[in-house]
């Protein structure tokens, strides 16, 4: 397992959709050379993980089965895991997927659901000793985004992952492998994001690593009218923001531009203080 130096730099999570379906345009479907080619490309672009879903989580998206999302994703890993040096994620709920995913080659378990959705899927973890990213969502896909309330966004967010976090531990995950992610944009509104970016920090009282997701998302294209495709400068200072309060691991789909803003960022934020 990747020896990550979390509070030394700002990692970068690449996004590779191999789906027919996803909301920022990107993904693809059926082409495994294609994929391929494209994680390669986000290796040398400055990724130092490749996230693969096959299952779209766009807000009001269907459920894919199994059998479909396994087709999807597995041969793009069993192919991808012998050509590239960097960890390998697979962002699925289903733990039959993580399993096949994890025996052709990933290593971390991105999981929307926190481990939840599938009872299964912490065993599967635990097994193969995975990293495991535990995200915070109100709701599923189909209902997350119907009339989100909170009284208090981050001090709720922190409740539930500190539940979810305390029910892996418990059940044979070792904490140095739990990541967090507050869940941008899945079950918040616009306010709700916002105050997330801002009160970044107050994640960090779980000394654990901080994943954080706001590439190319709809509040962006909500504050600048920006359809998903346009919306790299707005994913650019999302991103620098959130390594400002205190991101570990910032997912994205633009490697490249996106690189040149946790360098400058880390610098600012990191190396500013000394």
């Amino acid at each position: 397992m990747i020896d990550f130096k979390f509070g030394s730099r700002t990692y970068i999570m690449g996004i590779l959709n191999v789906t027919p379906d996803s909301f920022s345009g990107d993904g693809i479907y059926q082409d495994v050379d294609r994929a391929v080619r494209i994680a390669e490309g986000m290796v040398e672009d400055g990724a130092d993980i490749i996230d693969i879903g096959g299952e779209s989580t766009r807000p009001g998206a269907e459920p894919v089965a199994i059998e479909e999302e396994i087709k999807r994703t597995i041969p793009v890993i069993r192919r991808l895991s012998k050509r590239i040096s960097v960890p390998i994620s697979i962002d699925t709920a289903k733990a039959e997927v993580a399993r096949l995913a994890l025996e052709n080659g990933a290593s971390i378990i991105n999981d929307i659901t926190g481990l939840e959705s599938d009872s299964e899927i912490i065993d599967v973890a635990r097994e193969f000793n995975a990293r495991v990213v535990l995200m915070h969502i109100k709701g599923t896909p189909q209902t997350m985004q119907h009339s989100p309330n909170y009284r208090n966004v981050v001090q709720e967010i922190k409740e539930r992952l500190k539940v979810i976090i305390e029910k892996s531990i418990t059940r044979g995950i070792k904490k140095e492998n739990i990541i967090i992610d507050p869940g941008i944009g899945f079950g918040k509104t616009l306010e709700h994001n916002l105050q997330i970016l801002n009160r970044l920090s107050e994640f960090k009282e779980f000394k654990l690593p901080v994943l954080i997701g706001t590439s190319r998302k709809s509040f962006i294209g909500k504050l600048t009218g920006a359809e998903p495709d346009k919306r790299q400068f707005g994913t650019a200072a999302s991103v620098a923001i959130a390594i400002k309060n205190g991101a570990d691991i910032v997912r994205v789909h633009d490697v490249k531009e996106m690189k040149q803003v946790v360098i400058i960022a880390d610098a600012i934020s990191r190396n500013g203080e000394k």
